[in-house]
């Protein structure tokens, strides 16, 4: 299938590892103009060392989320000329949620909710003059259903997610889509990290944790992050144009609600 979005701009953020890593590469090699953002530039830099160059224009930009009012002022220090966002940032710390602390909420808030929404405001503007935009964030199926230990995680991704379908309520007339992806269990250092706490405080093995996880899927195993990526570029793209508002789990069918 002909995706049709050579020389379309994109902005892909936590691009410098997993899915997002994943989701740049796969746009750059439908013909995409791939900007990263990342807050290592080391790391920016090794990446869009690796992007398919076919005469394209690749680019970074070193930001941390944290910090809202810094990401606002190097967007506007930059050429806002994108088609496509894909919001994507690191998941917050595991832990039950009765045990969370005020400042977790407020971290994850900022990094999740208040950045998409800075982004969001920097770009749509572009979008809106084309006629043509896509938004795309990559969020978890604790969205449809939480998952055990990761209370923060849970909480902060439904806020995103109903965000998002508000967006999408309000910019559909625009030709921009905004729509979620819900990764499952997916072969990241995320879930490397996730696992190695799990396994540290049940006292279980790794590998036993990494087993019953895989086991939560009827496809028994993690996902690559490219499969995940699929998702994002083929909603990036012209062949998504009536697609809006939606969750797109990809989790080899391990969420129980339809």
């Amino acid at each position: 299938m002909n995706l049709d979005i050579q020389h379309k701009n994109a902005l892909v953020c936590g691009s410098t590892q997993g899915i997002g890593k994943a989701a740049a590469i796969q746009l750059a090699q439908e013909g995409v103009n791939v900007t990263l953002v990342a807050r290592s530039e080391d790391k920016l830099k090794a990446v869009l060392a690796e992007l398919p160059n076919n005469n394209q224009n690749h680019g970074y930009l070193v930001a941390d989320f944290i910090n809202p009012t810094d990401l606002k002022e190097k967007l506007e220090a930059t050429n806002l000329q994108f088609h496509i966002l894909v919001n994507n940032t690191g998941g917050p710390a595991g832990g039950p949620v009765f045990d969370a602390t005020l400042e977790e909420f407020e971290r994850a808030f900022t990094m999740h909710l208040k950045c998409n929404h800075v982004l969001v405001q920097a770009l749509v503007p572009f979008m809106k003059e084309q006629n043509y935009g896509r938004i795309i964030n990559v969020i978890s199926t604790s969205v449809k259903q939480p998952l055990d230990g990761l209370g923060v995680s849970n909480t902060i991704r439904g806020a995103v997610a109903n965000w998002s379908k508000t967006l999408a309520n309000e910019l559909g007339q625009f030709g921009i889509t905004v729509n979620n992806v819900l990764p499952g269990a997916t072969a990241t250092e995320r879930l490397t990290e996730i696992i190695n706490n799990k396994a540290a405080k049940t006292g279980k093995t790794v590998e036993e944790v990494a087993e019953m996880m895989k086991n939560a899927s009827p496809a028994k195993r993690f996902a690559k992050p490219e499969e995940v990526a699929n998702a994002i570029v083929f909603l990036a793209s012209e062949r998504a144009s009536f697609i809006n508002g939606i969750n797109v789990p990809v989790d080899g069918g391990r969420t129980k609600s339809l």
